[in-house]
């Protein structure tokens, strides 16, 4: 009889086993997302940016990742941010997988955003560089887990918009599109409230004699042409946020990434 008893909460225990959900063990982990090798933030803020990564990251699945570094070796900031993802083999869904990776540079003062596999289709060059230009005057100020904050739900709400639209367009918001049902709303009932009244049937010609009216007279006069040139001067300035250096690329490992790079 115990032997029977036995057999049966095993054979429970494994079907209950079986029927969770794949991934709901790998979504409950907590990984490591932020490598403050800068000591920026305080252990609190550490633990609450992190949690936050994990948590916006697990909607996207994509690894939304922070990387800030004193740089003693003087490495460019891309190749820092390259060789990252090739040593580290982080991922969301796999090693060397979807990711999102913000760098700091302190010791040149230089960020870059990288986005691979699904971050690099969902966030391209342009949406990074959108992302960074809001958090380069909270990085310029020093107030690190506020532009931190920054990217990581910037990050989450672009990867929630299909590519090749501009996240930031308003005819995207969701009050610009109520206001805008609200207005052609109330058109649609003011044509209709206006015809119900009922149609004006008078015109111009209904007093108009069209056997004693015409044309009496017409004349074109040619004066003269006047042709005048202006140089257009093109805008070669940079773009606001520290301006743009280079893109995305190739890292060592053969991985492709867009990228947005700038200074703060």
């Amino acid at each position: 009889m115990r032997k029977q008893f036995a057999l049966l909460a095993v054979l429970f225990l494994l079907a209950a086993y079986l029927t969770v959900p794949a991934g709901t063990a790998a979504a409950a982990e907590t990984k490591k997302l932020i490598y403050d090798e800068a000591g920026l933030l305080s252990a609190e803020e550490y633990a609450e940016l992190n949690e936050m990564a994990n948590k916006y990251g697990a909607k996207r699945e994509t690894d939304m990742i922070i990387i800030t570094s004193n740089n003693p070796e003087d490495i460019d900031v891309v190749v820092m941010t390259q060789d990252f993802y090739d040593e580290m083999a982080l991922g969301y869904d796999k090693p060397h997988g979807n990711a999102v990776i913000l760098t700091l540079d302190m010791k040149n003062r230089d960020v870059y955003l990288a986005g691979f596999y699904k971050a690099e289709q969902y966030l391209d060059d342009g949406r990074l560089d959108q992302i960074r230009y809001k958090i380069t005057p909270d990085l310029s100020n020093g107030d690190y887990k506020r532009a931190f904050e920054k990217y990581i739900k910037t990050a989450h709400k672009y990867m929630g918009i299909k590519p090749g639209v501009n996240p930031e367009n308003p005819l995207f918001s969701l009050g610009f599109q109520l206001i805008a049902a609200v207005i052609v709303g109330g058109l649609v009932v003011g044509v209709m409230t206006f015809r119900t009244g009922g149609r004006v049937t008078v015109n111009r010609r209904t007093y108009e004699d069209a056997s004693t009216s015409g044309i009496v007279d017409r004349q074109d006069q040619y004066l003269r042409t006047t042709t005048t040139k202006r140089k257009i001067e093109r805008n070669t300035s940079s773009s606001s946020g520290g301006g743009r250096g280079g893109g995305g690329g190739i890292t060592g490992g053969g991985h492709s990434h867009s990228g947005s790079r700038g200074k703060f």
